[in-house]
């Protein structure tokens, strides 16, 4: 069964920081592209990242640049989202998803069920 598994997320002041994990079993992440997508209260999926198979190719959304990174470890199966310097706008549900680098909402393969972030004072 192929299966992504988010972890990670929690309750942080805004200016802190986390790092999500996204661990894959039943397949090898090593051919997919990975993306970070996140679903804020009441609003649609919105991709935010985007790391190519290889790990040499990653794209962010303007809001992350500069506070987000995105890597991977594909021999350990694993991507992973560090969120430095977290805003109130951050909040929202966290989810991974192999596909292609496209990384769009329609277009990945398989999916996480997410990690919950909150950014709060």
């Amino acid at each position: 069964q192929l299966q992504l598994v988010e972890s990670g997320g929690g309750s942080v002041q805004p200016g802190g920081s986390l790092r999500l994990s996204c661990s894959a079993s039943g397949f090898s992440l090593d051919t997919y592209a990975v993306g970070w997508f996140r679903q804020a209260p009441g609003k649609r999926r919105n991709g935010i990242s985007c790391i190519s198979s290889s790990g040499y190719t990653t794209n962010y959304v303007d809001s992350v640049k500069g506070r987000f990174t995105v890597s991977r470890d594909n021999a350990k199966n694993m991507v992973y989202l560090q969120m430095d310097d977290l805003k109130l706008e951050d909040t929202g549900v966290y989810y991974c998803a192999a596909g292609d680098m496209r990384c769009l909402v329609t277009g990945m393969d398989v999916w996480g069920k997410g990690t919950p972030v909150t950014v709060s004072s």
